[in-house]
C-alpha cells in the first residue's frame, strides 16, 4: 500500500484531492498533515473522516523534527505539497509568513523526504532513491506575472512574480527545481490558474462575490475590473494532480488550465444575472499593489503527455458552486 503525504490538506484543493483519491485507489493511505490556520478546516474533510486509510495530524510544515519524525512513522512513499498561504492581499500586508511558510516549509519538507528515501542513509551525497517515490510542489501560474493577450505562459517562460505571495511560490518552485538538481531527488511541479468549486474560503473572488450576493451585501470590485484570469474547477485541477504525481515524468512541470478566460467583471455580473441580484451592488475600489492584468497558461504539455482535459463546463460548476454556498448559508434561492 502506497503512503501518500498530503500538506495543507483541510484546505479548498487539498481535502477535494484526498476524497478524489481515496476514493480511486483502494490501495492507498494518506496522511494529511495540516496546521489548521484560518482558511483550513477539518469540515472540508468529513466525507473520508471515518476512512482507515486516512490519518489527520495537526501540525507545522515548518517543524522539521515533527516532519521527521511523521516520515518515519508512516514510511511516507510520495509527498502532494498543498500547504502554502495563498492570498495575494493576505502577502501585501503580512508578507513573513508567507515567506516562512511558502519558502521555508517546502524546503524542511523536501529536506525530510530527501533524508527518508535515500537509500545508501550513511551517504549524505547519496543520489540514489527507493523506487515510486515522489514529491509533487502545488503552485501557480501567478509565478508568470502577467501576459498581454493572446499570448500564454508555458513551462519555460521566465518568472515574474509581483507580489509576495507569487514571489514566495516561486521560490519553493526553485528550491524545488534546485534539490532535483543537486541531489536528484524525484519531483514534478505544478502550476495552475485560478481555482473554484465548492468548500472555498470566502476570501477568494468568487466565493466572496457569492456569499455577498446571497447576503445583498455590496461586491467590492478591484479597479476597473478588467482583470482576466482562466478559471478551472477543482475537480479538474484534482484530475491533473492525480495524472502528474502517477505519470508525470520526473523532474518535469506542467501548467494546469481550464481555458476559460474571463475578466473579474464579467464573473461578478455572471453571478448577480443568475442570482437575480441588481448590478448596483458591484462597487469599484481602489486596485491593489502589483495587481496582475492577466494570467494565461498553455496547458498542451500535460494535455499532449498526460492525456488530461478540463472537462468541467464554466456555467454549469459556478450554478453548483452557488447551491453549495446557499446551502452553507441556510439560504433558499431559485437559479436562472
Amino acid at each position: 500500500m502506497t503512503t501518500l503525504l498530503v500538506t495543507g490538506g483541510a484546505g479548498f484543493i487539498g481535502s477535494h484531492f484526498i476524497a478524489m483519491m481515496l476514493k480511486k485507489y483502494p490501495k492507498i493511505r494518506i496522511v494529511n498533515v495540516d496546521l489548521l490556520t484560518y482558511a483550513g478546516s477539518q469540515d472540508n474533510l468529513t466525507q473520508v473522516s471515518g476512512e482507515s486509510r486516512y490519518i489527520f495530524i495537526k501540525e507545522d510544515i515548518r517543524n522539521r523534527e515533527a516532519m521527521a519524525g511523521i516520515f518515519a512513522v508512516h514510511d511516507i512513499d510520495q509527498v502532494v505539497n498543498f500547504a502554502a498561504e495563498s492570498h495575494v492581499d493576505r502577502s501585501v500586508l503580512d508578507p513573513d509568513v508567507f515567506m516562512t511558510t511558502n519558502v521555508i516549509g517546502t524546503q524542511v519538507l523536501l529536506d525530510t523526504a530527501k533524508n527518508h528515501w535515500k537509500t545508501k542513509t550513511s551517504d549524505p551525497n547519496c543520489r540514489s532513491f527507493k523506487a515510486g517515490v515522489k514529491f509533487l510542489q502545488i503552485s501557480t501560474d501567478e509565478v508568470y506575472g502577467s501576459i498581454p493577450a493572446p499570448e500564454k505562459f508555458t513551462e519555460v517562460s521566465p518568472l515574474r512574480p509581483s507580489s509576495p505571495y507569487s514571489a514566495s511560490k516561486a521560490g519553493a518552485d526553485l528550491i524545488v527545481k534546485a534539490y532535483a538538481e543537486t541531489y536528484g531527488l524525484p519531483v514534478n511541479i505544478s502550476r495552475c490558474s485560478n481555482n473554484y468549486g465548492p468548500g472555498q474560503y470566502p476570501e477568494k473572488l468568487i466565493p466572496l462575490m457569492i456569499e455577498n450576493t446571497l447576503g445583498n451585501k455590496p461586491l467590492p470590485v478591484y479597479g476597473d475590473g478588467l482583470h482576466v484570469r482562466d478559471w478551472i474547477h477543482v475537480s479538474d485541477h484534482c484530475r491533473a494532480l492525480d495524472a502528474i504525481l502517477s505519470h508525470g515524468r520526473l523532474g518535469e512541470l506542467y501548467n494546469v488550465g481550464g481555458n476559460c478566460e474571463k475578466t473579474n467583471l464579467e464573473i461578478v455580473r455572471l453571478i448577480l444575472e443568475v442570482l437575480c441580484k441588481p448590478n448596483s451592488l458591484i462597487q469599484f475600489v481602489a486596485d491593489r499593489p502589483g495587481h496582475d492584468r492577466r494570467y494565461a497558461v498553455d496547458a498542451s504539455k500535460i494535455q499532449r503527455e498526460l492525456g488530461w482535459s478540463p472537462e468541467y463546463d464554466f456555467d454549469q460548476g459556478l450554478r453548483e458552486t452557488m447551491l453549495w454556498h446557499a446551502n452553507k448559508l441556510e439560504r433558499s434561492i431559485q437559479l436562472t
